[in-house]
Parts: C-alpha cells; sequence; structure tokens
C-alpha cells in the first residue's frame, strides 16, 4: 500500500489548488476523485474568477487539472468507498488502497433535487440537472428552471441560446439572491419569462415529460413544457466526513480559520465546509490555505 505526505479527496476547485500549492511545498501528494472538475465543470460560464472576462466552467476546471498534473502530482479517477484512522488515514476506493499522513476532504456537493412524484423517473426524459450538459438537447423547445439564485438564471440564459421559451419558476416574490449583473441579463432576455411565487407541483408525461403543473400564488396551472432543469442548489457530500467523526455545523464540516476539523490531521476545503461563501474563487483559496497548514505539521514531524 502505497504512502503518501497527503492526501486530498476531491477534483474540484478547492481540491485542485490544494494540489497545485502541495507539489510547490514538494509535498508527495494525491489526489482522488470521480468527477474531474467537480460541479463547477458544469457552469456554463463564470465571470467572476480573475484573470477572466468570461470562461466556461469545463475550460476553467481542465486547466486548473492540467496544471497539477504539469506539476507532477497523481489524479486517480476513483471513488473513495471507505476511510479508517489508525496511525495513519487508510483510504479504500473502488480500486486500490492508500494511506496518508493528513487528509484533505473537498468532496463538494451534489445537485439538490425536487423530491416531487416521478422526478426520478423522469431524469434524463425531460427532468435534467445540469444546463451546460443538455441544453443542446432542447431547440426551439419550451424549457422551464426552478431556482432563482446564480445557477438557476445562468442555466436559463444558456437555454435562452437554444430554446424558443424559457421559463424561470422561482418562490418567492423577487430574485434577490442571484448577482445584479445575471439579473439584467435575464430581464434583457426577450425569451425569459420569470414567475415568481411560483411552485412546481407535478410533472406530466406518459414516457417523457410534456406537461407541468404548478400553483402561481396559489392558483393552480397547466404549462407544456418539454424539458425541466433543477437549479435549486446542492447538498454537502458529508458520508466519508461522518464515517471519520468530523464534526459538523449543520449539514456541513466545521472548520477553523486554518481548515482545521476536529480530528487531527483532517482538513476540509469548498462547498463541503461552513464557510459561508460557496465560490470557486473561495474554494481555491481554502485550498491553499488547507495545504499550508498541512505543510506546516509535516515539517514539524
Amino acid at each position: 500500500m502505497k504512502t503518501y505526505d497527503l492526501i486530498i479527496i476531491g477534483t474540484g476547485p478547492g481540491g485542485l489548488t490544494a494540489a497545485i500549492y502541495a507539489a510547490r511545498y514538494k509535498i508527495n501528494v494525491l489526489v482522488i476523485g470521480n468527477t474531474p472538475g467537480g460541479t463547477a465543470a458544469t457552469a456554463h460560464k463564470i465571470c467572476n474568477y480573475p484573470g477572466f472576462y468570461e470562461i466556461s466552467g469545463p475550460e476553467l476546471m481542465m486547466k486548473m487539472i492540467d496544471q497539477v498534473k504539469k506539476l507532477g502530482v497523481e489524479i486517480k479517477q476513483e471513488e473513495v468507498i471507505e476511510i479508517n484512522k489508525k496511525e495513519l488515514f487508510e483510504i479504500k476506493t473502488n480500486k486500490e488502497n492508500y494511506q496518508g499522513k493528513k487528509l484533505i476532504i473537498a468532496t463538494g456537493s451534489q445537485r439538490a433535487k425536487l423530491g416531487i412524484e416521478r422526478e426520478e423517473e423522469l431524469e434524463g426524459k425531460g427532468i435534467s440537472y445540469c444546463a451546460t450538459c443538455d441544453a443542446s438537447f432542447y431547440k426551439n423547445k419550451i424549457v422551464g428552471v426552478i431556482g432563482g439564485g446564480n445557477s438557476a438564471l445562468t442555466a436559463a440564459l444558456l437555454l435562452a441560446k437554444f430554446s424558443s421559451k424559457v421559463y424561470i419558476f422561482y418562490r418567492r416574490d423577487s430574485f434577490f439572491r442571484a448577482e445584479k449583473m445575471w439579473i439584467e441579463e435575464v430581464e434583457k432576455n426577450n425569451k425569459i419569462e420569470p414567475l415568481f411565487e411560483t411552485i412546481v407541483t407535478k410533472l406530466k408525461g406518459e414516457k417523457k415529460l410534456e406537461e407541468i403543473e404548478i400553483e402561481v400564488k396559489g392558483e393552480r396551472k397547466e404549462l407544456k413544457i418539454d424539458g425541466l432543469f433543477i437549479e435549486i442548489g446542492g447538498i454537502s457530500n458529508l458520508k466519508l466526513a461522518k464515517t471519520l467523526g468530523v464534526e459538523l455545523d449543520g449539514n456541513f464540516i466545521k472548520v477553523d480559520k486554518e481548515q482545521r476539523t476536529n480530528i487531527e490531521g483532517v482538513f476540509a476545503v469548498g462547498d463541503v465546509t461552513n464557510n459561508p461563501l460557496k465560490q470557486i474563487i473561495t474554494a481555491c483559496g481554502e485550498g491553499a490555505i488547507a495545504s499550508f497548514e498541512a505543510y506546516k505539521d509535516l515539517i514539524k514531524k
């Protein structure tokens, strides 16, 4: 079983940045993840990452992955099944076993489900959680987006490039969480129609999605639709952290200003932590801090 100074679980921006810094500190590091680029790789357009006025999520994350590889860091596209804390951290994946002196958890989050009847049955048949992946399938069709944050608005803007009509269904009375720039872009697009104080209550169709039932300010209506994109946030991937006994803050890993958890030698970064701002740039900053602190611990010993 090969032993590393540092093992990073997660290949999103937090994990990859941690790997870049670890490599520059000459730490023997391994990165493990089954989704290259993480959730960030599904972003249609990123306009708030320094150095790029505008770049797609897949392009930005491939640049990070390429940088990590050029620094000589191993990236294993594997799924971590189990972590045990003995003298070292023992990591079991679906392919191999590894040992690490220090551990950074950067497992991110997964897309939240709407939780209504037939959602799972119609996934891939009109129900989608990734506009970047599926927008091109809805050329000249009518689609809807559920949500009111940046991810929902950017999904709607991408879909408007292909679809004839895009509805945004949002339960609040205004877009108060999204950035002003995205709100202005949506308001200028004549293909996009926001429906506020609206909840999707039913999904209809025999073999694929054909119609939805919505509740608008208490009034129920039916609406013909070809595709529905669910953009209502994410749920932290905490399964591995829980097996280690890592302390949680609600649905997130509790960390201090050095990205340390309550378990000695375990750090956490990115969307999985209780830090309030969930952005690519903050995940990168947290990854840099975690690697620096792990490096300090290693040289002390």
